[in-house]
């Protein structure tokens, strides 16, 4: 089995409501394992790396907003498939509508920014893994 990396953030609104444990306890129990963790006051040049391809798009201000809001938990994981594995395990973007047993599903509300403020953020591919672990863990 081939392990791949990829990048989690706890985003500010799971850390502000104390999910952080609760998230992890998630992860782990799936059997992923965390390879690097720290807690990060993101500033805006971090953002705007990380969200370059959302640049110019409505959402894009006010998703630096929010990110910048409060601390958010970034892990590096590893295991097979994590990638879309923790997708999965994520949920669907928008809280309201994620299946139950997911962390958004479960955990997430409805504040109608749903885009920004859905607890979590799952790299998309290895190339984005790799990508998003080079600036969150530079």
């Amino acid at each position: 089995m081939a392990t791949e990396e990829t990048l989690v953030l706890v985003k500010p609104d799971g850390v502000a409501r104390g999910l952080t444990g609760a998230i992890l306890a998630r992860i782990e129990s799936k059997g992923y394992s965390l390879v690097d963790l720290k807690l990060v006051e993101p500033d805006r040049d971090l953002l705007e790396q990380h969200y370059a391809e959302h640049a110019g798009k409505p959402f894009y201000e006010p998703l630096l907003d929010f990110m910048m809001s409060g601390p958010s938990v970034a892990i590096r994981l590893a295991g097979n498939r994590v990638i879309e594995g923790f997708r999965s395990l994520a949920g669907t973007t928008d809280p309201t509508t994620a299946a139950p047993g997911t962390i958004r599903g479960d955990f997430g509300r409805d504040w109608g920014l749903a885009v920004q403020q859905n607890l979590v953020h799952g790299s998309d591919s290895t190339e984005s893994a790799q990508r998003e672990l080079g600036i969150w863990f530079a």
